[in-house]
């Protein structure tokens, strides 16, 4: 059957079906990332680049563990907790993890102000955060959560302080043990506390804020951001408390003052392995590599310097420098999928340390070797040559040793920062 010729009715109604499918599709879409910009649920989801949200700085969550405060966790208590953000914006939002919390994690209330000194804030700057437009949350066990964005204009290189109100008691909470950075507790309610005369007790872990992220602003489409993954060389352990001397952070004002401006995330774990699990010090490198790097918004590189921990720890000693090489391939191989570049580096002299036996140095030779030589990266950073003492290759250069012969100070972290090529990245 023909159908007939079609008059100046069904000529525009084609044109006007595909304008409201098109409506159709952009309302559904803003109502898609409305839902998932706090969404709860198992381990964290892998989060598409296609919505206006960037990484500003990030902690790998790990288990609870002792000498801090998340095998208790918290009843009645409030958390402190300042982070110096890489990347700036016009809004910002927050992470929370309870990856390794074995009961449902419930938030009475959160809040973001700019820090003043010790655990006090700005009067005037403290403002509530909300979770898909409420004040409180509950994040299950093994899931993230994602505030909702707020408004609050903020540049590179400031700080914010989250203040956390859990509705207790928590049980054991997930935490970023080595955080290098003073946080503080206060037993009741006292999210609007701007004196932090409440705020009595610190440590130096991070618990549940795993992320900051920030959007708008002249960087909103930017997606070059880098992480740094990796071990205790990464997380900044022997760098000066509250000092932001992580070599991560260092790079991250390299690259700004070099005109080159990116934001610099560090999933760096102390003592973490990469084929080994680890207990405490988090998942092997390649279970959380997905989690921690690839879940991340707006980033285009992995700088990934890790493998001391499986050549040296005495509990996993039995690795061998093919199966530690073969989890490097498989974390290249992860990272391209996703379309991320590559960037390896060799591991750090540890001549005089814990680590130093005649088979351990063999090792580390070898996997250098392997690193510089392979071309599985795409690029490689030769750490161990920038650090090494010129009159003892093997060994860290005193003025970089933080005095165990193992971690950089502040001086060999800025070492590690500057032997980071920007084309590399």
């Amino acid at each position: 059957m023909t159908a007939p010729a079609p008059g100046p009715a069904s000529a525009v109604a084609p044109a006007a079906r595909r304008a409201l499918r098109r409506a159709a599709t952009a309302l559904l879409a803003a109502a898609l990332v409305t839902a998932c910009a706090s969404c709860t649920g198992g381990p964290a989801p892998a989060r598409s680049d296609d919505g206006p949200w960037r990484g500003a700085w990030a902690a790998s969550p790990q288990p609870p563990s002792a000498g801090n405060w998340s095998v208790r966790g918290f009843a009645d208590h409030t958390l402190r907790q300042a982070v110096r953000l890489t990347a700036g914006g016009t809004g910002v939002r927050i992470e929370l993890s309870n990856r390794y919390g074995t009961t449902p994690l419930r938030i009475a209330g959160a809040t973001v102000a700019r820090p003043a000194q010790g655990g006090a804030v700005r009067p005037g700057s403290v403002r509530a955060l909300t979770f898909r437009s409420r004040p409180a949350a509950t994040i299950p066990p093994g899931g993230t959560l994602l505030s909702d964005g707020l408004p609050m204009t903020v540049r590179p290189f400031e700080s914010l302080t989250v203040t956390l109100r859990p509705a207790g008691p928590t049980g054991p909470a997930t935490v970023h043990q080595d955080a290098a950075a003073t946080g503080y507790r206060a037993a009741g309610d006292h999210r609007d506390d701007v004196s932090g005369g409440a705020f009595t007790e610190t440590g130096t872990s991070w618990y549940y804020l795993t992320g900051v992220e920030v959007t708008g602003g002249p960087d909103a489409h930017r997606r070059d951001g880098v992480v740094a993954f990796g071990d205790s060389l990464t997380d900044g352990h022997g760098s000066r408390t509250d000092a932001d001397h992580r070599y991560p952070d260092l790079l991250a004002e390299r690259l700004a003052a070099l005109g080159r401006p990116r934001a610099v995330l560090n999933h760096g774990i102390s003592g973490n392995k990469v084929v080994r699990p680890g207990g405490a010090t988090g998942e092997k490198a390649l279970d959380r590599f997905q989690p921690d790097v690839l879940a991340e918004r707006g980033i285009g590189t992995v700088l990934v310097l890790e493998g001391v921990n499986d050549i040296g720890g005495r509990l996993h000693a039995d690795v061998g420098v093919e199966e530690l090489i073969a989890g490097h391939r498989a974390l290249v191989r992860q990272a391209r999928a996703r379309g991320l570049r590559t960037v390896g580096a060799t591991l750090l002299p540890f001549k005089g340390s814990a680590y130093d036996t005649p088979e351990n140095e063999a090792q580390r030779d070898a996997f250098n070797t392997w690193m510089r030589t392979s071309g599985t990266y795409d690029a490689v950073v030769d750490l161990d040559r920038a650090l090494a003492d010129p009159a003892d290759p093997d060994r860290l250069l005193p003025a970089y040793d933080s005095g165990d012969h193992l971690h950089p100070g502040d001086a060999g972290y800025r070492a590690m920062a500057e032997a980071v090529d920007p084309g590399a990245l």
